[in-house]
Formats: structure tokens, sequence, C-alpha cells
């Protein structure tokens, strides 16, 4: 799979310095100073090097974002993403981890952009979750190529907040050094898209989101909650990861799980033998709807 252009009004390509395959695949180099990293590829935040003109782009896209999450995206979300305090100013690495791990024993870990998928799997494994260092530039704004500080820290880190997510993605990343050893990414990854980037979840009060993909995008957000077009597909392990995506559109199809809960335990047990299953059948284009799946749609 490869990278291609990444952007807050399309969905993202996979290659989001946060999905399981490998990053810098596509046609031009990823951005960032990679000369910084260390082994690990996670590097010094550098708080001080951040201009005003930087504190200043981050609280217009989190003012953007924020006004916007109130009946679209879950209540779990909406209270988290207070943690990440005022939107002033860019928040600081090194406090935000100090939050997490107390209530969850995350912490954030800056890297210098994409970063190889085993190094990924392998943060997540040991509950660091990478964000990107650089921020993108004001002609950005609603579109940059590679995912930045706003989308990993808006989008993803607030979860990390809610215990049986965090323990999901703990999960995930023990699962994903298992899949490099089975030849068994792109399945992996289908998963990760499904739900960590474009996932939805079923609330009294409607479908609402908890993507990271839709949750920092202005126009994913409404699309995926309130518009009549794509289909709401209750969650399945084995078919989400029987079925390709776009990466160059809105979603035509969202997996709406019940809780996180179900989300942790479908990564419970032993992929592999679901690998094997899932090689045995065929693929599902995205945006198709099987006979069995079609429910009512009843938009929020």
């Amino acid at each position: 799979m490869q990278q291609d252009a990444w952007t807050d009004e399309t969905p993202r390509a996979v290659n989001q310095g946060v999905a399981p395959v490998t990053y810098g695949q596509g046609d031009r180099p990823p951005r960032g100073d990679y000369a910084r990293a260390r082994a690990d590829y996670t590097c010094e935040q550098d708080w001080a090097a951040y201009s005003e003109a930087e504190h200043a782009l981050y609280r217009r896209l989190y003012e953007r974002q924020a006004a916007q999450l109130p009946g679209l995206a879950c209540e779990e979300f909406i209270e988290a993403v207070q943690h990440l305090g005022a939107p002033e100013q860019i928040p600081r690495f090194d406090s935000l981890s100090e939050q997490l791990h107390r209530t969850t024993g995350w912490e954030v870990v800056a890297v210098p952009g994409l970063i190889p998928e085993e190094a990924f799997f392998k943060l997540l494994s040991q509950r660091r979750f990478p964000v990107t260092q650089w921020i993108r530039r004001p002609d950005e704004f609603d579109y940059v190529v590679e995912p930045d500080l706003f989308h990993d820290l808006f989008g993803h880190v607030p979860l990390l907040f809610n215990p049986v997510f965090a323990d999901y993605m703990q999960a995930y990343g023990a699962g994903g050094l298992k899949a490099s050893g089975l030849n068994a990414c792109e399945l992996l990854a289908r998963l990760y898209w499904y739900t960590v980037e474009f996932g939805l979840i079923a609330t009294p009060q409607g479908v609402r989101a908890y993507g990271a993909g839709i949750l920092s995008s202005a126009g994913e957000l409404p699309h995926s909650v309130r518009v009549a077009q794509p289909k709401h597909v209750p969650f399945d392990l084995l078919r989400v990861m029987r079925t390709r995506y776009k990466i160059d559109a809105y979603q035509e199809t969202y997996f709406v799980i019940d809780s996180f809960q179900q989300l942790f335990e479908a990564t419970a047990p032993d992929f592999a033998p679901l690998y094997e299953q899932v090689r045995g059948l065929p693929e599902i284009e995205a945006g198709v709807v099987l006979p069995h799946e079609a429910p009512p749609r009843v938009l929020a």
C-alpha cells in the first residue's frame, strides 16, 4: 500500500504516521528532521521552537473542530478533549504525558514524522503514542500532505484517556508486532482504518464519531454522521479485515461499534487463525453493503 495525498477535507492515506504500514513509501520524502530521531524514532518536542504563528494556527484548527463536536462526536471524546487544555498554545508533550500516565498509563512521544510500521507497533505496545512534532503551514489549513501535530493530538490523544480504548490501542500494537511476522499488516491496517481512524459508535442519541480521521476533519465529521449517502454497517472483525477502503474521497461505508468494550474484546484473541480465514475469502470493495447488513439508517 502506498501513501497518497492526506487532507483534513478528504480521508487520510493509510500512512499517517499512525497506521500499520511502512511509512514513506510514496513518491515524496516524508517531512521532518529525522536526524534528531533516536533509534526508536522518538525525538524531543522542542516546544520553544514553535513560533507565535504556529501557536495561533493550532488555536484556529482546534476552535474549528471543537465547535463541530456536539451532536457529532461521542461523549467520551468530548469529555476527554478537555485534557488537551486551553488551545492558546500548542500543548507541551511532557505535561500531557503526566496527565495521561496518571489516568491510563500512556504517554505522548514526539516523532519527526512518518515512521516504520514496526517502530509504530512497538511504541503502541509500550503505551507510548507517537505524535508528529511539526504543525502544518497556514496554506495547509484545509489540506496537508502528511499527518501533522494537530491531527495526532486532537484526533488521537483524547481517547487515550479512556481506559478501555487505551487498552485497545495497546492490544493493537501488540497485535501489529505479531502481524509483521505473519505478512498480515494489510489486514490489520483495515482494522485500524475502520476503527481508530474512521470508526463510529452507537449511542442512545444516535451514531457518533470516535475515529481520529473523522474528528480532525471539518468535512468528514458531518458527512459521516448526518449525510444520508454513506452506509453504516455493524462492526464485525472478519468483515472489516476483508473490506478494502478508499483514500481519495470521503468514506462510503463506516463500521459502527456498540461500545469500546466490544472493540477491545475483538482484539483479545490470537489473530493468526483469523488471518488464514480472511485469506480464504474474497475481498469486499469499499462501499459495498451485503444483503444482511442493510438496517434502516437513522440520521442523528
